[in-house]
């Protein structure tokens, strides 16, 4: 919309005041509940429990919609949008933001609340944990192979290891191929895709195995190496994403030698 203070097409000067005064109202009741929510945990530590805050979760998402419609009531009711193109690609970016992560947290808190009631599974309801083969740590119990386990492993492959592993290599082959073109290729765009498949990518063989076959023909030890293998993953991210910035280095020398840093900013 162009910054000028004619009405949009299609709309007179009473429907632009009724549409901004509605979105007003929402943005403000929106806020003042959402803000109550948050207060509460702020205020009542018995709610700060995993299947609570998936509550908070959707708190903040929703005071972040309420807040991208004050500021659309607010160029409504001006009749105009005052923050120029860049304001409206950041508005539409937040608002579309907020608005996932509102449906994602509803469509967990319906989940967890549908198993709560309805069946007698832990935690969030689906699955089961048990030992490592080494008794020494937790896992999804694979073991099983019931038809709870085969559902879960599905929809946690697709969601959780698939969908995130095309997101990671399309993304860096997109920012690959823009950054050698400029010349400016300064990032490592295979180690990502890399650590997800080869970090996580045993776990989820073993588990892809033990949904169609009897798991117990693998050994102990050999069952143990993904789990090897995946704690890995953290210090390869922090290699990664953490020692490769340049900002966090900086940060890291400040804490170790805060002497010789505050020198280097004073001279």
């Amino acid at each position: 919309m162009e910054e000028s203070r004619s009405l949009p097409t299609g709309f007179g000067e009473l429907e632009v005041l009724a549409v901004g005064t509605l979105l007003l109202v929402e943005a403000l009741a929106g806020l003042s509940l959402n803000s109550l929510t948050i207060l509460s945990f702020c205020k009542t530590p018995e709610l700060r429990t995993p299947s609570h805050l998936l509550l908070l979760s959707l708190a903040l998402a929703d005071s972040g919609i309420s807040l991208n419609a004050l500021i659309a009531a607010t160029s409504s009711l001006l009749r105009r949008w005052p923050y120029g193109s860049n304001g409206c690609q950041a508005h539409g970016f937040q608002g579309f933001v907020t608005a996932l992560a509102s449906i994602c947290s509803g469509a967990a808190i319906a989940w967890g609340r549908y198993h709560h009631y309805c069946t007698p599974l832990p935690l969030l309801g689906w699955g089961h944990y048990d030992y490592e083969p080494l008794g020494t740590c937790c896992t999804l119990d694979y073991s099983r192979g019931d038809r709870n386990f085969t559902s879960f492993l599905f929809t946690l492959a697709s969601f959780n290891f698939l969908a995130p592993l095309f997101i990671t290599v399309t993304s860096y082959r997109l920012m690959e191929q823009k950054l050698r073109k400029a010349g400016h290729l300064q990032v490592n765009t295979t180690l990502p895709a890399r650590t997800l498949l080869l970090g996580w990518g045993p776990y989820a063989l073993l588990y892809l195995y033990a949904a169609v076959a009897d798991v117990t023909s693998i050994s102990p030890k050999l069952q143990m190496v993904p789990a090897i293998i995946a704690k890995t993953v953290p210090t390869v991210n922090a290699i990664n994403y953490g020692l490769g910035s340049g900002m966090v280095q900086r940060g890291i020398w400040q804490c170790l030698l805060p002497q010789r840093s505050r020198w280097d900013r004073t001279s």
